[in-house]
């Protein structure tokens, strides 16, 4: 495929779209047709640099308003929840290669029961007994959310249920678990002042690449393309 822009043949780099090189070089042209950007240049971060320069200078992104960044939050509830927590303890009784699976369970089972009856002993059991570092501060791993732990483990902490020692054993790749969910915390949906900065800049983003967008397409437009199409509009009112 022959990929030409104004007469000047582009390169397409492997893994790269054939659009890509040529808005590149729509805008590289453009940089040298404006003065920022010697013709004879080929230092890539030089290039990169007046291509940076001249959407700073040709490219104008509105700021988004207070109204349309609190319409987002009202739309988007699900993006500004805070995660649900739980505060978890667990003694671990490591699976490896090396160990007899139906005795290690016997003896995970029989620790739960002891503790079922006396829950007062997790602190030394799990000092005594846990394949976890964490037995070191008596099995406790502190606050953890979603997504902190596997999934086999994390859908035991966050099923309803009451709290407190898990009657059964709960089996993850890493072997057997005795676990005390000692407390649950459900998620909130976070203040609009926390995360308006944060919408500011997705809005933002959004707007610079729709601007962008335009702004290649009104170059394509004035220009003579041969091997890709850009969607060139000749008109400066792109909408």
């Amino acid at each position: 495929m022959i990929l030409s822009i104004n007469g000047m043949a582009v390169t397409v780099e492997a893994g790269h779209p054939a659009e890509f090189a040529a808005a590149r070089e729509l805008l590289r042209q453009r940089a040298i047709e404006v003065g920022l950007l010697e013709p004879a240049t080929e230092a890539e971060d030089v290039i990169a640099a007046a291509i940076e320069a001249l959407l700073e200078k040709e490219v104008t992104t509105p700021k988004p308003t207070e109204a349309e960044c609190r319409r987002y939050y009202d739309n988007h509830p699900a993006e500004f929840e805070s995660g649900d927590l739980a505060n978890v303890r667990h003694i671990l009784f490591q699976v490896t290669p090396q160990v007899n699976v139906p005795q290690m369970r016997a003896r995970a089972e029989q620790t739960l029961n002891e503790l079922l009856a006396e829950p007062e002993r997790f602190t030394a059991l799990a000092a005594e007994l846990s394949n976890c570092p964490s037995g070191e501060q008596g099995g406790n791993l502190g606050q953890v959310g979603r997504g902190d732990m596997v999934p086999e483990f994390e859908a035991v902490l966050f099923r309803l249920g009451p709290t407190g020692l898990l009657p059964e054993l709960v089996k993850t790749r890493y072997g057997f678990h005795i676990v005390s969910v000692d407390q649950r915390i459900p998620g909130n949906k976070l203040p609009f002042d926390m995360v308006r900065e944060e919408i500011a800049g997705k809005l933002s983003a959004a707007v610079e690449e729709k601007a962008l967008m335009q702004y290649v397409s009104l170059l394509a437009g004035q220009a003579e393309i041969e091997g890709v199409d850009l969607a060139a509009s000749p008109s400066p009112l792109v909408q």
